[in-house]
């Protein structure tokens, strides 16, 4: 840089600033496209990928390409799923109208989404568990745990197959609990094909 012109010399200092930015914004990019691609990768072996790449694609920077933090998002997602699910069904619930029927299956049917919420949550404390000397055994309790979330909203499900319960009330109920399973599932998915 001695021989460079004093125009030179800034002209250098200008564009140094720029194309670091630019390398960086270009490395993101990259990284960026290889997390979504692991995660695309991965959405194909689960029995929703479309909802798979829905629910996960926007934690792909998080998750980048590890496939413990994949399985531990999926989980948070179907947890905080089956919370809203709760939730929303609780709420219905407390509508006018609603018969000692309906009320009795609503009643059972929040039960099962805690069971579910629990076994979640015990899926998650499994999974961080799988770096100890007994990981096969973790393991094994992490997909024990995600299959009966599976049986515990399909056995909420149960309680709204009769021809008593309104229509309406029938169809949001199953909405949001098949939502439920299907995030399960997906979880379910990636938990079997760690190893």
């Amino acid at each position: 840089m001695e021989n460079c012109s004093p125009s030179s010399k800034k002209l250098t200092k200008t564009l140094l600033p720029i194309l670091l930015v630019l390398l960086s914004t270009i490395s993101q990019a990259h990284e960026g496209n290889s997390n979504s691609n692991f995660i695309k990768s991965k959405c194909k072996i689960t029995t929703y990928p479309s909802l798979c790449l829905n629910t996960l694609l926007p934690y792909a920077s998080s998750v980048q390409t590890n496939p413990i933090k994949l399985c531990d998002t999926a989980l948070d997602i179907a947890i905080e799923s089956a919370q809203n699910a709760s939730h929303m069904i609780s709420e219905v619930g407390k509508n006018k109208g609603i018969t000692k029927y309906e009320a009795g299956a609503i009643k059972d049917c929040i039960g099962d989404l805690k069971d579910a919420v629990y076994e979640l949550k015990e899926t998650l404390g499994a999974m961080n568990h799988l770096n100890d000397t007994d990981k096969d055994f973790q393991w094994d309790n992490a997909k024990t745990y995600a299959s009966a979330v599976i049986t515990d909203a399909n056995s909420c499900l149960d309680g709204f197959s009769d021809r008593k319960v309104n229509p309406d009330v029938k169809t949001n109920i199953i909405d949001a609990i098949s939502y439920v399973t299907k995030l399960a599932s997906n979880a379910l998915a990636f938990i079997n094909h760690l190893y």
